[in-house]
């Protein structure tokens, strides 16, 4: 898939043979007076995975600056076309923060926090949907593929399906997608599903997630389905287009990881890490955006307890917990700081002693080097997420685990539980008291019992990569038959 260069417009001509849709760009950039264009590339997983299928395929990716009112002409970075869609604050306010973020969200996560419906944000969600699908179909080339990524973009493909009829569309879900019980709680429910019935292939992380989907498409829609099919028969009932629905679990750049966890600098910097906290004996880590999905107060809660029932020695643990900022304007968001920062707050000053913190808390993003160190010092990694798309934080670990130490300790909620087992010990979050055990256990694990669940893990792990991914998805994409009349 090779670009031709910017499109001339939305009929095809001259445009991308492979287009990227997804809210942010790859990058953060800002334009100077002489409308230069300054980027870096930005954090994230979304970008982590495509950024080396953008950069092979040499396609072009449309997204948001992730500034208010940013407007500039599409420009090259690291190999790619990028073709930024501009967002006024308002805009934000109400199809990011609020629609997608409070909104979708809790809803696509079993309800934890309760979502909030309000008839703007969903108006505003339609508009800038409109918006991005116009920026994709003026890039992609005649007869080209267009990939649309997340919850926030889920009206593209129906939309992207009615200006280009011509084009192979998929979409990707990197969260959760419902039961049918829940998502019918959208007022918006039918439109939503129609959204993401203009796609050829609509992808989730787990094999779950896709039957939810069929499932909803089943109770709220006209459109018969057969397994994992849907039929969009034409409105005279003769047969159409054909839709899939598959999981397709998303993973890291692998060997890209390990490389970087057995370089000289990252393991001197794991050593130093160690040293830094006082070489105890035994280090836990968790790391994640501070979402209330991750679980994060159930974790410090049962490290807490494990301390006060003296399982574990205070005075030879520590738990470091990266904690990386999230969605900080929403109202969910500020109160789950307070509240985890409280309990770090509390045990430290129950726990800790001159020279130890019990509990190492770090609200701030680290560099991949940083995180690979950390990784290696750990001796227990806890993913406790109560509800995860996939969890790629848990595959960074035993990537970075070349020297096959370290326990994943892993929420049964995660994607990840579903391609790792029985690797990891599994914990159900909601249970304390289990989760205690088995964090427990991890600590205090047999290192040769450390080495054969490792070994297992990393079998897997590093065979099954990022490119393995993409490909998996382009490739069921592109042999589907533009018209189907069997299903």
């Amino acid at each position: 898939m090779k670009g031709q260069g910017s499109a001339n417009g939305s009929d095809g001509s001259g445009g991308y043979d492979l287009v990227v849709v997804a809210n942010r760009l790859p990058v953060d950039f800002s334009v100077d007076a002489d409308g230069e264009v300054d980027w870096q590339r930005s954090p994230g997983g979304l970008v982590s995975a495509l950024e080396p299928v953008m950069q092979e395929n040499d396609g072009a990716w449309v997204g948001w600056s992730g500034a208010p009112d940013l407007a500039h002409e599409p420009f090259e970075a690291d190999g790619m076309m990028l073709v930024p869609v501009t967002l006024s604050a308002s805009e934000i306010r109400k199809y990011y923060e609020g629609f997608s973020n409070d909104t979708l969200w809790p809803l696509y996560h079993d309800v934890i926090a309760p979502p909030t419906y309000h008839r703007q944000w969903w108006e505003a969600y339609r508009r800038v949907n409109q918006r991005f699908a116009d920026a994709a179909a003026a890039q992609a080339a005649h007869g080209g593929v267009v990939w649309v990524h997340d919850y926030q973009l889920q009206l593209v493909p129906k939309i992207l399906r009615d200006l280009r009829p011509d084009l192979r569309i998929g979409f990707f879900d990197h969260i959760p997608f419902p039961p049918v019980e829940l998502f019918q709680q959208l007022p918006w429910r039918r439109s939503i599903l129609e959204g993401l019935l203009g796609a050829d292939l609509v992808g989730f992380q787990r094999g779950g997630d896709a039957s939810n989907f069929v499932r909803a498409v089943r109770r709220l829609t006209d459109h018969p389905t057969r397994g994992s099919v849907v039929s969009m028969d034409s409105d005279d009932g003769s047969p159409g287009r054909r839709v899939r629905a598959a999981a397709f679990p998303i993973s890291i750049d692998t060997a890209k990881f390990d490389e970087l966890a057995r370089s000289p600098e990252v393991q001197a910097r794991a050593k130093e890490v160690r040293a830094d906290l006082g070489d105890p004996d035994v280090v836990m880590l968790g790391v994640d955006r501070l979402d209330y999905t991750k679980g994060i107060r159930h974790r410090i809660k049962a490290y807490g307890e494990i301390l006060q029932d003296g399982r574990i020695e205070a005075a030879n643990t520590t738990l470091v917990q990266v904690a990386s900022p999230s969605r900080e304007n929403v109202g969910a968001y500020q109160e789950l700081r307070e509240h985890v920062e409280s309990l770090v707050g509390r045990l430290n000053g129950e726990f800790g002693e001159i020279g130890h913190s019990a509990i190492h808390y770090l609200h701030h993003s680290y560099p991949p080097e940083e995180m690979a160190a950390l990784y290696l010092a750990a001796d227990v990694m806890l993913v406790t997420s109560l509800r995860d798309g996939m969890n790629l934080v848990a595959k960074e670990y035993i990537a970075a685990r070349s020297d096959l130490g370290g326990v994943l300790v892993l929420s049964e909620f995660t994607g990840a539980a579903d391609e790792l087992a029985p690797g990891p010990l599994l914990v159900n979050p909601h249970d304390i008291d289990g989760m205690k055990d088995i964090i427990v256990t991890a600590a205090h694990m047999d290192p040769k019992e450390k080495r054969r669940r490792m070994r297992r893990l990393r079998r897997k792990v590093m065979g099954d990569d990022v490119a393995k991914w993409s490909k998996s998805f382009l490739g069921v994409l592109t042999a589907m038959p533009t018209r189907d009349t069997h299903v």
